[in-house]
């Protein structure tokens, strides 16, 4: 220890440390390491939820608790083990499976907190965006951004559930969050088999002469499997062709965006779907923000700080940030993705590190 350092056992110094106690004040010298990390030290870990955990619990959720007014929603949220309990799968996202039984109606509500749903298996249930019915279909990334009415009914005799992504954690740090009770229904239960968003703005490459001003968040209120399919597998063709079409070889992956500003299709949430083909692999790679995926179809693994983990259909992986990840796919390998990469880029706190390695 030098003269110049404090020294711990010094009583006027232990007064000191008291006094800024009493005073709700906090020295920075002895919390730098926390505050100020060399490196990202998120406190979510990597984890995986198995689909075959999931939808049973759903199920039984589905025998014993109603959906109407007070909970609302028969939502069950990922919660990270990493975050003490909160029903957060990482410090800026929200996810969840939520589950419909056969002829429900989930009512209709508004949050400042934007949402998104994708189906990962089923149909028969339309979500009432604004007024708007969109039908939800195998491999659909439905939109509800932040303060759109909301309701949900189901047609059919059979259940149906979903994964619902939100940017709750975020809004709730942020204190901005408000909400609001709509109908006790759902204000159109027609079921067209395209929603009138669609019929305005979901033709490729052609924007309709009306709303010309950028909306902060996508007026499409579904991207259909049909499309996100047909792209991927065109993306593997050109590869097969011998034109670098591909991110990796083998790795073909799309982005949804707002073809209002050719961005992200909400504020604060990214989502992408991606094909690897069977042997295919990514590189190992850290990202600053937190990242969730669910597998659509075909198994694979990942590699999550080390560990590998198998995953097939439904199950549910968390990249927290700055945490070193890979893919390889066992089969064809497809993989729905979401992100807060909106936020962090928008910061300007982005960084990537891509290893060279296999």
């Amino acid at each position: 220890m030098t003269d110049t350092e404090p020294r711990l056992n010094d009583a006027p110094l232990e007064q000191l440390y008291r006094d800024f106690e009493g005073a709700h004040l906090n020295p920075l010298w002895t919390q730098l390491g926390d505050l100020m990390p060399m490196t990202p030290t998120s406190k979510a870990v990597p984890f995986v939820w198995k689909w075959s955990t999931l939808y049973p619990l759903a199920e039984r959720a589905g025998d014993l608790v109603p959906v109407g007014r007070g909970g609302e929603r028969r939502a069950i949220a990922l919660a990270n083990p990493g975050l003490g309990g909160a029903p957060y799968v990482t410090p800026t996202l929200w996810a969840a499976i939520q589950y419909l039984g056969p002829k429900e109606i989930a009512p209709e509500h508004r949050h400042a907190q934007n949402a998104f749903r994708f189906v990962v298996e089923g149909a028969g249930v339309w979500t009432v965006v604004n007024g708007d019915p969109v039908a939800m279909r195998r491999g659909d990334f439905l939109l509800t951004p932040g303060w759109h009415f909301h309701g949900h009914h189901n047609e059919t005799d059979q259940p149906m559930a979903w994964i619902d992504g939100l940017d709750i954690p975020f809004v709730h740090y942020t204190d901005t969050g408000f909400f609001e009770f709509g109908s006790e229904g759902v204000t159109d239960d027609s079921t067209p088999d395209v929603s009138r968003s669609e019929r305005l703005w979901a033709h490729p490459g052609l924007r309709p002469l009306v709303g010309l001003g950028a909306k902060t968040s996508s007026p499409i209120a579904a991207y259909r499997w049909e499309h996100t399919d047909a792209a991927l597998r065109e993306q593997l063709a050109l590869e097969d062709e011998g034109y670098a079409a591909t991110t990796e070889p083998g790795h073909a992956a799309v982005r949804y965006t707002n073809p209002t500003t050719g961005g992200d299709v909400m504020p604060t949430i990214r989502a992408e779907f991606h094909r690897l083909r069977e042997g295919a692999h990514t590189r190992p790679r850290r990202q600053v923000g937190s990242t969730v995926y669910q597998v659509f179809e075909g198994s694979g693994r990942f590699v999550l700080a080390g560990e590998s983990r198998a995953v097939s259909k439904g199950d549910m992986i968390v990249v927290p940030s700055w945490t070193e990840w890979s893919i390889r796919a066992d089969s064809e390998f497809d993989l729905f993705a979401f992100s807060d990469a909106p936020i962090v880029e928008r910061l300007h706190l982005a960084r990537t590190h891509i290893s060279e390695g296999a």
